[in-house]
């Protein structure tokens, strides 16, 4: 497996799909002890064992977008492996993934419930409201990805009384791209950044010890001040914030998708469309007013 492994550093991947492969192979060969009384070998890898792991993460209650991941790992390891001569036929071949539907567009906050964020973070206790109250407002303001936020640098930030942008080095693919940063979120990066004393090359973002913040933590500062400010709704998490960010733009900027294509960072505009797609309250309202149509 560490060949593997080590072949995937040369593939065009971003750095965190080279961290989830690996975490999906491990998720693999962890089942795999549970139900072979042998070691795994690639050469001895069947059909059968992948569609065997398919129906255990189904039966599991896996959503389908973590299944067709982690089959989507062990198909990249059957296509090399035929390539090294270490598997005769591709024992992925005929291994379906699990069909996934989404009919509505994803779930953000209201503008009550982001302000409401908003005021936990600037209520953070140990001098870190300044940090906190900025990485909330540069995750709804420029909705970046939780991973893109952590690998951000002082550097990265660009700023003028009158503009500002971010700089991505490496986002999803390794493609780079700016974001504008507007009056919002350029006082709150600038009061965070008043508070320290960082060359251009530190984290824009760091923990207690002057490290840069890692994605779990990112996380779990967010899904804490969501609990302080009671936000119970919608479970909110970083991603909670770029749907926000997302939603927002096109409230705004109506029809504007290949902008927001740019700025999200998405390769493909089937990505974004989602946004686009009615939400839940969009159909309810549509269903009530077919009711009061028909009379009654």
């Amino acid at each position: 497996m560490s060949p593997f492994l080590a072949s995937l550093s040369h593939d065009d991947l971003a750095p965190a799909t080279l961290r989830g492969y690996r975490y999906d192979l491990r998720h693999f060969l962890a089942w795999h002890g549970t139900v072979q009384h042998t070691p795994f070998t690639i050469e001895g890898l069947a059909e059968y064992e992948l569609i065997a792991y398919r129906q255990h993460m189904v039966a599991a209650g896996h959503r389908p977008a973590t299944v067709n991941r982690r089959l989507e790992a062990l198909r990249r390891l059957c296509r090399w492996a035929r390539g090294t001569g270490a598997l005769n036929a591709d024992a992925a071949g005929n291994v379906r993934p699990m069909r996934t539907v989404r009919n509505r567009q994803p779930v953000g906050l209201t503008d009550i419930e982001a302000h409401a964020l908003l005021r936990a973070a600037g209520a953070s206790s140990h001098g870190l409201a300044p940090r906190n109250y900025a990485l909330v407002q540069i995750m709804l303001q420029a909705g970046l990805r939780v991973g893109e936020v952590a690998a951000l640098t002082v550097a990265d930030i660009s700023m003028s009384d009158r503009s500002g942008s971010v700089r991505i080095r490496q986002g999803k693919g390794l493609k780079a791209r700016d974001v504008p940063l507007n009056a919002t979120a350029r006082r709150a990066v600038r009061q965070h950044l008043d508070h320290r004393t960082a060359a251009g090359s530190a984290a824009l973002f760091t923990s207690s010890r002057e490290t840069a913040m890692p994605v779990r933590t990112i996380q779990a500062v967010i899904a804490n001040l969501a609990r302080r400010a009671r936000l119970t709704r919608v479970p909110v998490s970083a991603h909670t914030l770029r749907h926000t960010f997302a939603l927002g733009y096109l409230r705004d900027n109506p029809g504007k998708l290949v902008e927001l294509a740019g700025l999200l960072g998405h390769e493909s505009l089937d990505t974004t469309a989602v946004y686009t797609r009615p939400s839940r309250d969009d159909l309810a309202a549509d269903l009530e007013r077919s009711h009061l149509n028909v009379g009654g």
